[in-house]
This record gives C-alpha cells, sequence and structure tokens, in this order.
C-alpha cells in the first residue's frame, strides 16, 4: 500500500513546477479558509479592482493615460459607493421595514384564501392536508421570526463592522488599481524564474476570472433594474425589493432563480390572490428569466464557461459550503480553476 502511494507521488510530484503550483493552491485554499473572514475588506476590494480595470483598460486602450483612467475610475467608483450607501440602501430599508409592518396582515389574508382552498378543488386538497399546511407555515414564520431577533441584537457590531469596512473598502481599491503592477511584481519576486505550470494555469483562469466577475456584475445590474421597472409598472409592491432580490439570485446559477421565484410568486399571491394580474406578472417575470438565460448571459460572457450544469452546481454548493457568499460567487471561477489545473497537470504514459 505504502509503495503505491509512494510510486503515485514520484510519479506526479517529482516536476518542481508541479510541487510549486501544488504549494500555491494550498496556501491559497488555507487562506482563505482560515482568514477569509479577516480579510473580507481585501476580497471585495480585489474583486470592485477587478471591475474597474475593465474601465482603465478602455480608456487606456482610447490613448488615456494609465494614471488619469486610473483617478477617472476610482472616482466614479466613489460616486457610485455614495449613491448606495445613500441613496439605494434606505430606500430598500425603508421597503424592508414596510414589509415588516405588513407581514400580519398577509399572513392573515394569506390563512383567508388558503382556507377557502378545500370549497375551490375538493379533489385536490382536504381539510387536515390544510391543516398540516397552516401548521407548516406557522412554524416557519415563527423561525424566521426568532431569525430577524436574533440578527437585531448581533446588529451593533454587524455596523461597527460595516464602517469600518467603508473606510477601509476604497483605500484597498484605490492602492490596487494604482499599484497594480507593482504588487503583482512584488508577489513574482517570490516564485521560482520557471513557473511555466503556474503561468499556464493563471493565464487560463485570469481571463476567465475577469470576464466572469465583470459579466456578472452587469447582469445583477440589469436584471435587477428590468426586474423593478417591471413590477413597478405591474403594480407589485415591494417592487424595487423584489427587484433587487432577483438581480441577486443570478449570483447563484440555476438555484438562485428558482429560489427567488417563491417570494416573487408569494408577494404576487398576497397582493391579488389567483386573478389575471397574478398570472400576467408570473408571465412577465418567467421571459425575464427566459432572457437573462438566453439572450443577456451569451452577450456579457464573450468567453464561454465551458462547463457542465452538474459541474457548477456541485461547485456552488462546495464552495458555498466552505466560504459561504464568496464561495457562491467565485464558484464558476473556482470550478474553472480546477479544471484548468487538471488540464495543465503533467499526465505520465503508462503502459
Amino acid at each position: 500500500m505504502f509503495d503505491v502511494i509512494g510510486n503515485w507521488f514520484k510519479r506526479y510530484f517529482s516536476d518542481p513546477q508541479v510541487v510549486m503550483l501544488a504549494v500555491l493552491l494550498l496556501t491559497g485554499f488555507l487562506v482563505v479558509i482560515y482568514l477569509g473572514e479577516m480579510l473580507t475588506p481585501v476580497l471585495a476590494s480585489i474583486v470592485i479592482a477587478y471591475l474597474l480595470e475593465g474601465l482603465i483598460g478602455l480608456m487606456q486602450r482610447r490613448g488615456v493615460p494609465r494614471l488619469m483612467a486610473v483617478w477617472s475610475a476610482y472616482l466614479l467608483f466613489i460616486v457610485v459607493l455614495v449613491f448606495l450607501i445613500f441613496g439605494l440602501v434606505p430606500l430598500l430599508s425603508t421597503q424592508i421595514a414596510q414589509f415588516v409592518q405588513e407581514l400580519p396582515n398577509m399572513i392573515t389574508r394569506g390563512q383567508g384564501a388558503i382556507m377557502q382552498l378545500p370549497e375551490r378543488y375538493p379533489d385536490f386538497i382536504n381539510q387536515q392536508q390544510l391543516a398540516d399546511l397552516l401548521n407548516s407555515i406557522r412554524a416557519e414564520v415563527a423561525a424566521a421570526a426568532q431569525s430577524v431577533l436574533a440578527f437585531s441584537f448581533s446588529s451593533i457590531t454587524s455596523v461597527v463592522t460595516l464602517v469600518v469596512y467603508l473606510v477601509l473598502l476604497p483605500m484597498l481599491v484605490f492602492f490596487f488599481i494604482k499599484d497594480k503592477q507593482l504588487i503583482l511584481d512584488w508577489f513574482c519576486s517570490y516564485l521560482p524564474k520557471d513557473r511555466r505550470l503556474a503561468s499556464n494555469v493563471w493565464n487560463e483562469v485570469n481571463g476567465q476570472l475577469s470576464n466572469y466577475v465583470r459579466g456578472k456584475f452587469w447582469e445583477v445590474l440589469i436584471v435587477s433594474l428590468v426586474s423593478y421597472v417591471t413590477f413597478e409598472a405591474m403594480g407589485l409592491q415591494y417592487a424595487m425589493l423584489l427587484g433587487a432580490l432577483v438581480g441577486l439570485s443570478v449570483i447563484v446559477p440555476y438555484i438562485g432563480a428558482a429560489v427567488v421565484t417563491f417570494p416573487v410568486a408569494i408577494m404576487a399571491f398576497f397582493q391579488w390572490g389567483t386573478s389575471n394580474e397574478f398570472l400576467y406578472l408570473m408571465v412577465a417575470y418567467g421571459i425575464i428569466q427566459a432572457l437573462d438565460g438566453n439572450v443577456l448571459v451569451p452577450l456579457l460572457f464573450s468567453e464561454a464557461v465551458n462547463l457542465h450544469p452538474i459541474a457548477i452546481i456541485v461547485a456552488v454548493l462546495l464552495f458555498g459550503g466552505l466560504w459561504g457568499l464568496w464561495g457562491v460567487f467565485f464558484a464558476i471561477p473556482l470550478a474553472t480553476l480546477v479544471k484548468a489545473v487538471l488540464t495543465a497537470w503533467p499526465r505520465v504514459a503508462t503502459g
């Protein structure tokens, strides 16, 4: 047994470049696992720097000096950040507060509509099934209320942490885009000169990662805006809140769209019941999802991520379980990294 393991190790790890690549991957994995929470501002800054680098590169290609392009992109980022903090977030907070106040009335109306189901559809549901359904709903509502209460007790610490992040984030973003090449040169100075295998993997993943982050940002923005305008035009309550949820759902491929359908459908049902307005809204929502998957995604993601849907779902579950929201967001690039490593890993001919 030990001989088999030793032979396998010598076969695949006798190349110094393979060892270096394995050490880099293991180091990065351990840093994110054990230091990821402390390094959240750094990770967020790297993501934002990736977004801004696309704009900086576009301005440089049009003849703008890099320093001027950096300052222009950074000022745009500050304007957007101020708008989010003082414009969008208060509006969303107001809708969340209104929703919490309206929740008891919505539950009452929902119970009244559900109580009529046995009369309308006696062949599909009876009183016992209805009682079980209502008990399940009450249990879920109670659990949600406890979660909200627990969050409120820890909100003071969260607010302090958020303030610290809002101070650090702009500083980190500025230095990441201003001193990008300096930081990369410093990092590479600690690596061996002969790093062809690691460079091949990085070049493949870098293109996928930058394309994915920028494309995903625009996808979230466009889907959120289109959903909000559609919901608002159709008169759906809490249109901004639901539009934001629909936009954020695209971060999680396949799973997100399925999950966010429930709050949209439930809100429409509480507002209109099983009327034509409910049907029209769900059709419009289905059209938004179809256009996102079949039109918007192919346009935004010019470099297609050649991964099977099963691989994407497994990556979302695995990396999301390991790294939370960051793991979900970067599930596809991380899966692409795994695929790039497996493709570049040297194979030994047998026989």
